[in-house]
């Protein structure tokens, strides 16, 4: 028998965990740069480049089969909870008074 999750299920989770660990990471690297006295945009290009590697698995898997739907949902659900992510979080990290 050949049980998957739906698609939109693959989505969601992948969202949920990448808004997850990039607004958390993201907060956490302002606190840091602060308290150091880094540039936060250097802190910024980290982030997106620390995103762009995280979403890389699901473009290569659908580069390499471009009907899987899996990959697909994959790479959406990442790219979407990293672009929220990395949008609220310094948002957050200001109110919170370290950037």
């Amino acid at each position: 028998m050949d049980a998957s999750l739906p698609d939109y299920l693959i989505r969601e989770q992948a969202a949920v965990g990448a808004l997850v660990l990039f607004g958390f990471l993201r907060v956490l690297a302002g606190a840091i740069a602060c308290a150091r006295g880094w540039r936060i945009g250097w802190v910024e290009y980290a982030a997106i480049g620390a995103a762009a590697l995280w979403c890389a698995p699901q473009l290569v898997a659908l580069i390499a089969n471009p009907s899987s739907v899996a990959a697909l949902a994959g790479l959406e659900g990442n790219a979407t909870g990293c672009a929220i992510a990395l949008f609220f979080a310094p948002i957050l990290s200001h109110r919170l008074g370290y950037e």
